[in-house]
């Protein structure tokens, strides 16, 4: 089964203005409409099977209605694994994490930078605690600040892998958009996966290739990023920058579905 292990979609009514604060921040036109029907029509014809949706809350008060969304698109679409999220805020967010059990989320995405948080702030770790061992956790690492301003970096997922290792880690932006160098130094050949999104178009081909060689290939999961990149041709700039045959292609768009097989 072939995965598209990180995209993004959003209600009808704040999928334009989701969009324009994504231009605004990342600088990068968005390809589709953000909506789960385009996105749906993309994976199909990039040849994939299923695709998961993530999202975050950018404010406690936003975690209830986030996850309300996650819970729907799950239950509506067969081929869309969501993932809910929590903010280091909310207060009852064990009761949470059950209620998303319940209803077939199995997985969590945090954005520090967009919920105001960094990734090291220990009124994350009970949250950690509580989600080891039973959910998957995506965490988006890196941004143009450098490392010690930046909620988000490397070196901080390390320490969370340091902390926690039960906790079942995907580092986005292959380990950190804009932070390779430092991905490569705190996270590549450790027990974490990294994802294809939001790197492709960016990395430089020598750095590209210190990571895809130096991390365990079952550890690379392929990302679109979408809206912010399609899907099919994430694919195929993929097989072209590093030269893969059928099988490494297939390995890496397949990789996914041993990590939910997985969940508990």
């Amino acid at each position: 089964m072939f995965i598209d292990i990180h995209t993004h979609a959003y209600h009808p009514k704040i999928a334009d203005k989701v969009l324009a604060q994504l231009e605004g921040h990342y600088g990068i036109p968005p390809v589709g409409t953000g909506q789960i029907d385009d996105l749906l029509e993309r994976a199909t014809k990039a040849g994939l099977d299923k695709v998961v949706v993530h999202n975050a809350a950018t404010a406690p008060a936003q975690v209830v209605p986030a996850n309300n969304w996650a819970i729907a698109i799950h239950r509506e679409h067969k081929r869309i694994i969501s993932f809910g999220t929590l903010h280091p805020d909310y207060p009852d967010f064990e009761r949470e994490l059950d209620r998303l059990w319940r209803n077939g989320i199995k997985g969590i995405k945090f954005h520090a930078d967009f919920q105001g948080f960094r990734l090291d702030d220990r009124k994350l770790w009970p949250i950690f605690e509580a989600l080891s061992g039973r959910f998957v956790v995506m965490l988006h690492v890196g941004d143009r600040l450098p490392p010690e301003e930046n909620n988000s970096c490397p070196a901080k997922v390390a320490a969370i892998l340091r902390d926690f290792p039960q906790l079942t880690v995907i580092a986005a932006h292959m380990g950190g958009y804009l932070h390779w160098q430092y991905a490569v130094e705190h996270l590549v050949g450790k027990n974490v996966y990294i994802d294809t999104s939001s790197t492709l178009a960016f990395i430089d081909d020598a750095t590209l290739r210190r990571i895809f060689d130096g991390h365990p290939r079952e550890r690379i999961l392929f990302g679109s990023d979408y809206p912010l990149f399609d899907p099919g041709e994430e694919i195929a700039r993929l097989r072209r920058r590093l030269s893969l045959r059928d099988a490494e292609l297939e390995e890496i768009l397949g990789g996914a579905s041993a990590l939910f097989r997985s969940s508990k």
